[in-house]
């Protein structure tokens, strides 16, 4: 610890040098405000905060230096100067003179402490002149700058000084996650959303330190992914969707654009294609395929349980063969979504069968097999994963056999119940689910052991929802207490702590144009903006 405090010093004392060198009238020393970083309103709540009571002067005189050769580092320091633009409208150099005055410094450190061993830990250490982010790799550079964004006030301290300065609590911060995994769940097969609705979903998430997005891609209602060796999937299976509206898919460049825009937020994209059942749309486009004995019809209903593939037929793996193998190329993250679920007509030694052998698939195109908690009782080995979302006893097979288990059951994870009685949109036949009894629950408390659960999902299906604005309806503020169950320790959790630190959020909300239920059980901070003069963030 002495020795990597040592080396930061030397590295941050040599740039202070610098920046004092060029400079070349330096202004009147700035008075700051006394602080309490310890009561400042952050999601997910972090592991350790210590106040020191004064606070950096982030303005037109503040640069972004980090480490040099260190992977990554350069491009997290960007993003936060292109966010701390968007914020502030200030011009925040980084890793560059340029012609500005330099005060004060941003250093994104990548320090080789024993303390920062977990991949996504980081320190954040504010002083009056500088504030230093250490972490051992990018990605846990990346969250703590999430921590430092949400730290910025919401306007400038216009009576500081004659230019505008943005106060930020001084202290410290140490902090790494509570589970790996911590993730969300869009279904586009019911209703299709678009590139730009699901990067603006990326956007929101990866400010709340959600570092998993999964696609559901499939379903009786629609096909979302071109497979360019099975055309027919997405030319008559992605035509249609709930309710009878057009539907639509993605092209596989545009597949691309998605995993590509999540990676640069150290997010990973979980496709899911889901089988043996939910599987009308892909029967409809390739009636091979089918296995229900009846005649496949496009689908526009919310119905489930009716559809299967063909299990026992060679073709249908070829079939499942060539749509894995082409998705995985396209998809770096580990994890490959089979679906698995409420496969009503498929027979059990059918389903165990089925499941078996799309394992092997999976396993040969290099990625780990998730499935819904139903392919706990198939013959999965332990690298395979289990989501538990309504059968605790399959849960707990996953357990029995090794497995990592997803925890998101469905009477407190899912996206899509229902509020209360007069919500908008959203289903019930799980629970009603309001802004406290998401977050008043642990994934640690269901009897699953800690070193099996991998970590907490959040599923939003999207029988009721159809546009941008109904989807951040479900899901905000619910993911933003998710992110908190995933992140934060048990101990760092609190209803009547958390429901404060909400309200606070209403003003990152606003300036994101989140269309976020209004609950009354939190009393919303007041926000300067409006949906006619949002700052896009």
């Amino acid at each position: 610890m002495i020795k990597t405090i040592s080396i930061r010093s030397i590295c941050f004392l040599a740039i202070t040098l610098v920046c004092i060198a060029c400079t070349e009238k330096k202004k009147a020393h700035i008075p700051m405000p006394t602080t309490d970083l310890s009561v400042n309103s952050l999601i997910p709540k972090p592991l350790k905060t210590i106040p020191t009571n004064s606070a950096f002067a982030l303005d037109q005189f503040t640069a972004i230096y980090t480490s040099k050769n260190a992977t990554g580092f350069e491009e997290v320091g960007k993003f936060l100067s292109q966010k701390l633009n968007d914020h502030t409208k200030l011009t925040i150099p980084v890793n560059t003179e340029g012609n500005n005055t330099v005060e004060r410094i941003i250093y994104i450190n990548q320090s080789d402490s024993l303390e920062l061993a977990a991949p996504e830990a980081y320190q954040l250490y504010i002083n009056q002149d500088s504030i230093i982010i250490n972490a051992n790799n990018s990605e846990g550079a990346f969250r703590g700058i999430q921590t430092l964004r949400q730290l910025i006030p919401i306007q400038s301290n216009d009576t500081l000084a004659p230019q505008q300065i943005w106060p930020v609590p001084s202290g410290k911060i140490y902090d790494n996650p509570n589970f790996a995994y911590r993730g969300s769940m869009l279904d586009v097969a019911r209703h299709f959303f678009s590139v730009e609705d699901v990067k603006k979903y990326i956007d929101i998430l990866a400010y709340y330190k959600i570092n998993v997005l999964h696609l559901h891609l499939s379903d009786d209602q629609g096909w979302r992914i071109e497979i360019k060796s099975w055309p027919k999937l997405t030319e008559i299976g992605g035509q249609t969707e709930v309710g009878g509206e057009s539907g639509g898919f993605y092209t596989q460049e545009e597949y691309k654009e998605i995993v590509a825009y999540a990676a640069e937020r150290y997010m990973t994209i979980v496709p899911e294609i889901d089988m043996p059942g939910h599987t009308n749309a892909a029967s409809v486009a390739y009636p091979f395929l089918n296995g229900n004995g009846k005649t496949p019809k496009l689908y526009e209903g919310t119905r489930v349980g009716f559809s299967t593939f063909d299990t026992r037929k060679d073709t249908v793996y070829t079939f499942i063969d060539d749509v894995v193998r082409e998705i995985t190329a396209i998809t770096p993250g580990p994890y490959f979504h089979v679906g698995g679920d409420e496969s009503h007509v498929t027979k059990k030694n059918d389903y165990i069968y089925f499941i078996n052998k799309v394992e092997k698939i999976v396993q040969k195109h290099g990625k780990r097999m998730i499935g819904w908690d139903e392919v706990a009782i198939a013959n999965v080995d332990e690298t395979s994963i289990s989501q538990w979302w309504a059968s605790e006893e399959n849960a707990k097979k996953a357990v029995e056999k090794g497995m990592k288990v997803i925890v998101s059951p469905a009477k407190k994870a899912y996206l899509d119940m229902q509020y209360d009685t007069l919500s908008k949109f959203g289903l019930h036949w799980a629970a009603y689910i309001p802004v406290d009894t998401a977050y008043t629950w642990s994934p640690e408390e269901y009897g699953i052991p800690r070193e099996n659960i991998l970590g907490v999902e959040a599923p939003l299906w999207s029988e009721t929802i159809s546009t941008i604005d109904e989807l951040e309806y479900l899901a905000f503020p619910r993911i933003i207490g998710y992110s908190e169950l995933s992140w934060s320790i048990p101990d760092n959790r609190n209803w009547e702590d958390y429901k404060v630190r909400l309200a606070e959020q209403a003003p990152f909300l606003d300036r994101m144009d989140v269309k976020y239920y209004r609950s009354p059980l939190i009393d919303w901070k007041k926000s300067n903006y409006t949906y006619e003069t949002i700052i896009k963030d």
